[in-house]
Parts: structure tokens; C-alpha cells; sequence
């Protein structure tokens, strides 16, 4: 996986197009959670004190592509980096010749923030009007937004090729990210383990297939489980189900066998009736879920077979909760595994959080600077791992 890095760049005097993730989370115009944007202030950082002028991008949300909508403004993240003492200027708009004078107007050490990139429909189109005006801006291209990097956009994808080769960089988040998913992906300590959950075994299909042969166990609770577990002949009452990939779960789980992967599926349940924090809750005897109840969170026993396959393990990749654990009466199993890995991480074990609500989950249960590595891509993070090629990767490794 070769791609040219902040270090390889030459940065006096140049000016710079830094694609990042500022795509935070707001209420009534204010930043409720800055993370993203911390992320990324050490390339930011980096690039200036090297000499550089920084046109920072970004997207926020999803407006319309028609023109400015106050709502989806980068203005409080202009505000906010103000703050953190960068000499900021919010630009009018995206492109056009009033933000090109800004951009050729900075010195050293400045930072011209561009509105919105998706205020304008040539970013997702990835156009190449578009990508020549996003060009324009700067002489050297960096890109610090693993988040996006499965997107085929323009500031993520096509405007890369606008510059020189050696103009062309990861930042160290996006370098960061792919050191830590490559290291996975290419050269994993075994025993290997995946620990997947959430809602739909199709989201995680690719996965799931690329780690067979790989990977000595899959561990795989959530809501996905019961369209596996209904493969294998259990009963699954009233739990999430995908009934139009129950063939191809059989399929897999025989495709796992021939491979020498074990996948291991819940034993016991947390169910419960409804889904409310006040449902009365119950834990099965078996694998089988009674007719009238559905599956919520695995149990104790389930927990105690993870566990016991994650102490033995020197890789574990996580993606996906293993129930409802937003609701504290279903959230047993997901905190317990979360606090497994945090274990496994302290005594050596490389463990990979695949962003998303893997994430929330190891912040719920205080454990999350414990993990070896938390992927600030979640869309990102799963595609990588399933081995489907990111455009945003590709661009830099051309």
C-alpha cells in the first residue's frame, strides 16, 4: 500500500487544498461535538508551521446542491477554529473567481475555509468543471478525510489527479487509518478474530466473506445473528430477520466451514416483548427465542463463549454492537465484550474498532482510549476491511 505522506511533501511557500472531515454534528447553529475537527488539526497544524497556506474543505450534512443553506454552514466551524487561534477566513462561497482571489491573496500561515462543498451539486457528481475549479485553489493536494474516502467525489477523488504526483499526500489521520486497517487487513498477528454485530447481515456480507480463510473465528451477535441463526433451523421469534438473505447466511456459514473459520452465534438471549427501556426482559435457556418475544442483546452464556475466544486472540477487528445496547436493559452483552477487548488491548492484543456505533458502545462502556486503534470512518472502515477498493485511497496511491 504505497502512498506519499505529510513528509514527503515540500511545504514553504506552498499553497495547500487539505480535504478534511468537518462534517460535526450541530443544534441551532452550534457545534455540539468538535471530534472530527480535532482529528485533524495536527495535519493542519503540521502544513502551516511548515511554511504553507492551508484552503481547508469540507462537507457538512446533506444540503440540497442548490446554493447556500444557512443551516449546513461551515461558518460556526470557521467561529470554532478562530477560537483554537488559527487565522481563519470563511470564503463567500465554494468556488468561483471571488474565492480564487482569496485563496491566491494567502500568506503563509493562514487558512482559507471554503463553505460547504456540497452547495454545490459538482462535488457528489464528482464533475470535472468542478474538480478544475477545486484545483485552481491551491498548488498541492492533501486529503485528511478517511470518513469520506469511500465516496467518488470531486474534493475526495477527482480533483486529485489536477496536481503533481509529488503534490499529493495523506494526512496523518488518513495515514493513521490506513496503517491500522492495513496492518488488519495485510499482516494480522493470529489468532485473528472478528467481532461483528449490528442490524442486517447484508451490510456486513462483504466482510464477513473477506475474513473467511483469514480469520480462525467470527463472533457475531446484533440483530444480524437471527437471520444466521434461522439458517441453522433455530427458532427466532419475533427478531429482526432478513428473510431474503436466509439462503445466502446457509451459504455462508457453509462457505466458513470449508475455509477453517469458526462462526460462533449467540447461545442465549436477552428478549423482551417490546423495545422500551421499561420492557420486562428475559433470558433464554437455549438458542431458541419463544414465539411471542424477540431477541434483544446475547447473554451471559454467549458472553462467556466470546470471551473466552477473544483471551487467545492477537488480532480482533470490531464492527457492530451485539443489541439494543442504547437501552441500558439490553446493553449487558455489548459493555461486557467492550470491556473483554479493553483487556485483550492492555495485554497486547491489536484491537480495531470499526467506527460507527462500535464506537459509542466503547465510549459507553469507558473504555475507548483503552482500544489499539478507533476508526474515525465508519462507512470507510467497513469497506476497507471488506476489501472493496476507496476511491479517496486510490486517488492518493495513482
Amino acid at each position: 500500500m504505497a502512498f506519499r505522506t505529510l513528509k514527503d511533501l515540500v511545504l514553504a511557500g506552498r499553497r495547500v487544498l487539505l480535504r478534511a472531515d468537518l462534517n460535526v454534528p450541530m443544534k441551532e447553529g452550534r457545534i455540539k461535538d468538535a471530534t472530527r475537527i480535532q482529528e485533524t488539526l495536527p495535519t493542519l497544524r503540521h502544513l502551516l508551521q511548515g511554511g504553507a497556506s492551508v484552503v481547508l474543505c469540507s462537507h457538512l450534512g446533506r444540503p440540497e446542491g442548490t446554493g447556500f443553506q444557512a443551516e449546513f454552514s461551515l461558518a460556526p466551524v470557521a467561529e470554532w477554529l478562530r477560537e483554537q487561534g488559527f487565522d481563519v477566513t470563511l470564503a463567500p462561497g465554494v468556488t468561483g473567481e471571488a474565492v480564487e482571489a482569496l485563496a491566491q491573496g494567502l500568506k503563509p500561515g493562514q487558512v482559507l475555509l471554503l463553505e460547504n462543498l456540497r452547495f454545490d451539486k459538482g462535488e457528489t457528481k464528482n464533475k470535472p468543471e468542478f474538480c478544475e475549479a477545486l484545483a485552481r485553489l491551491a498548488d498541492t493536494y492533501v486529503n485528511d478525510a478517511f470518513g469520506a474516502a469511500h465516496r467518488a467525489h470531486a474534493s475526495v477523488a477527482g480533483v486529485v489527479p489536477r496536481f503533481p504526483k509529488e503534490r499529493t499526500a495523506a494526512g496523518f489521520l488518513m495515514e493513521k487509518e490506513l496503517k491500522a486497517l492495513g496492518k488488519v487487513l495485510h499482516d494480522p498477528a493470529h489468532p485473528l478474530v472478528a467481532v461483528l454485530g449490528g442490524a442486517k447481515v447484508s451490510d456486513k456480507i462483504d466482510l464477513i466473506k473477506h475474513f473467511l480463510g483469514k480469520a480462525e473465528a467470527i463472533l457475531i451477535g446484533g440483530a444480524m445473528s437471527y437471520t444466521l441463526l434461522k439458517a441453522q433451523g433455530a427458532a427466532i421469534g419475533r427478531s429482526l430477520c432478513e428473510e431474503d438473505k436466509v439462503a445466502h447466511a446457509a451459504e455462508l456459514l457453509q462457505e466458513a466451514q470449508a475455509k477453517g473459520t469458526r462462526i460462533l452465534l449467540p447461545l442465549d438471549h436477552v428478549v423482551a416483548a417490546e423495545i422500551k427501556p421499561e420492557a420486562e426482559c428475559a433470558i433464554t435457556q437455549d438458542r431458541d427465542i419463544p414465539s411471542d418475544r424477540m431477541g434483544l442483546d446475547i447473554g451471559p452464556e454467549t458472553v462467556a463463549v466470546f470471551a473466552e475466544a477473544l483471551r487467545t486472540a492477537r488480532t480482533v477487528v470490531w464492527n457492530g454492537p451485539m443489541g439494543v445496547f442504547e437501552m441500558d436493559c439490553f446493553a449487558a452483552g455489548t459493555l461486557a465484550l467492550a470491556d473483554e477487548l479493553a483487556e485483550a488491548a492492555d495485554k497486547g492484543c491489536f484491537v480495531l474498532v470499526g467506527g460507527g456505533d462500535s464506537v459509542s458502545a466503547a465510549n459507553k462502556a469507558g473504555v475507548a482510549p483503552r482500544m489499539s486503534h478507533i476508526s474515525t470512518g465508519g462507512g470507510a472502515s467497513l469497506e476497507y476491511l471488506s476489501g472493496l477498493e476507496l476511491p479517496g485511497v486510490a486517488a492518493l496511491q495513482a
